[in-house]
């Protein structure tokens, strides 16, 4: 067994060296070690022992998977992520490669907090067994993949069942929140949600349609349940128990903006204090979210020609929704590049679930992608007008920066056109890579 794992981590780092020289994906690594040893993720994890934690649902995953290593490593924890956002299982060996030693084939760190999505997050659990599991939500997203929306609730749920010791609970959603009944005995339930001053604002953030079949109302919140009290659009407390009267968070104020990172935050918050137990510091909290920078294309800031441009990524009605609530309420120049390749979802018909109508006002700059043309057609249902219309991302970009080189910008867009945007950009403003942030 330690043979074989050496000789994973050996074929795995040569295949690393090889497809970083060839600019290729993230996952060849990882599925090079996992041929030379099927149990290369349970033979390299078994040293970590202060909690194997997984990160999953239809949305925030990146976002709050961050905001949770930055608490944990603020409390002095040793923690392993995946952060290039390879949320799937041989990226998740990918990203561990280059901290493993071929002589001990083991990571080293107290806790692995780990972003999958919600079919490989089982494919997970099948070779190692987390010990805690942190449910966001259940939204309609690429249907074409994960079918139903049943179905994908039912992801989450036997992800939850497979967890040893402690589950976190999204209260606010019915169908994260109803898995709570069929868990393993002695596993620990905590949820996160917003307080009941701010209910009435959760319709912002879920669609409608997306709200039938059996509902489950979590309990009273505990003194370990995190509840989000927002101040504005970037700041906030977060409060434990209804009253806040055992543990306040805050006040927070955040790099990015929205009612949806604020829900990330208290996500990762409820999560930390669980895994930290006496040793949470709300001070030490507070202070780490509050230095968390936007994961790529989540509302992060470039500047360009010494104006701002902001991307960001937009994946279902919910997010496109949330997005243009969170980032569209000041007239900024505005470009959307929609991409139907197998990252982003074949189906696009989900446009036709947003409401566009905010951006009537200044319109639309230019669409872009491999869906440009049914972006502008979708636009003009909705009387946005748009100045141009140009597929190709690089050519799109340069134009859009030039024609509004004096004034902030802002692009919409999908997760393999924000990547392809982002490498551009990336280029020729000297900024970090992809999974170099640190």
């Amino acid at each position: 067994m330690f043979l074989r794992t050496s000789a994973a981590v050996v074929a795995g780092k040569a295949a690393r060296a090889a497809t970083r020289l060839r600019g290729g994906g993230s996952a060849f690594p990882g599925l090079v070690a996992e041929r030379v040893d099927p149990g290369f993720l349970a033979h390299a994890l078994r040293d970590v022992r202060g909690g194997i934690v997984v990160v999953s649902g239809t949305n925030g995953k990146t976002t709050t998977t961050k905001m949770l290593v930055a608490l944990l490593r603020a409390h002095g924890r040793r923690v392993f992520t995946n952060p290039t956002g390879s949320n799937f299982t041989r990226g998740v060996i990918s990203s561990m490669l280059p901290e493993l030693s071929v002589g001990r084939g083991q990571l080293v760190a107290d806790i692995a907090v780990l972003e999958l999505d919600e079919a490989h997050a089982l494919k997970f659990a099948a070779a190692v067994r987390p010990t805690h599991s942190l449910l966001l939500n259940v939204a309609r997203d690429q249907l074409d993949r994960f079918a139903e929306i049943d179905h994908t609730a039912g992801l989450l749920a036997s992800l939850a069942a497979s967890t040893t010791t402690g589950v976190i609970l999204n209260r606010d959603d019915s169908f994260v929140a109803r898995v709570a009944p069929d868990l393993t005995a002695g596993v620990e339930v905590r949820y996160f949600g917003v307080h009941a001053s701010i209910a009435a604002r959760l319709p912002e953030l879920v669609e409608a349609d997306v709200r039938f079949g059996e509902e489950f109302s979590a309990p009273q919140p505990t003194a370990y349940d995190g509840l989000l009290r927002p101040v504005d659009e970037r700041a906030f407390d977060i409060v434990f128990g209804s009253d806040g009267a055992v543990t306040d968070v805050g006040p927070v104020t955040l790099q990015q903006r929205g009612l949806a990172a604020m829900i990330n935050a208290t996500a990762a918050t409820t999560t930390a204090r669980m895994l930290l137990g006496d040793g949470f510091d709300p001070a030490v909290a507070a202070t780490a979210l509050a230095a968390v920078r936007p994961p790529f294309g989540r509302g992060e800031v470039i500047m360009v020609d010494g104006q701002p441009l902001e991307l960001v990524l937009v994946k279902n009605p919910a997010g496109f929704t949330v997005a243009l609530g969170t980032y569209g309420t000041t007239p900024v120049a505005t470009m959307v590049a929609i991409n139907d390749n197998d990252a982003d979802g074949r189906d696009v018909s989900w446009l036709y679930d947003v409401s566009f109508a905010s951006l009537r006002g200044r319109g639309v700059a230019t669409t872009s992608g491999v869906r440009a043309y049914d972006m502008a057609l979708r636009l003009s249902y909705d009387d946005v007008p748009v100045a141009s219309v140009e597929p190709d991302l690089t050519r799109a970009l340069d134009a859009f920066c030039a024609a509004h080189a004096a004034e902030p910008k802002r692009i919409f867009c999908t997760y393999t056109a924000m990547m392809a945007l982002r490498r551009t950009l990336a280029a020729r403003h000297g900024l970090a890579d992809f999974g170099e942030e640190g």
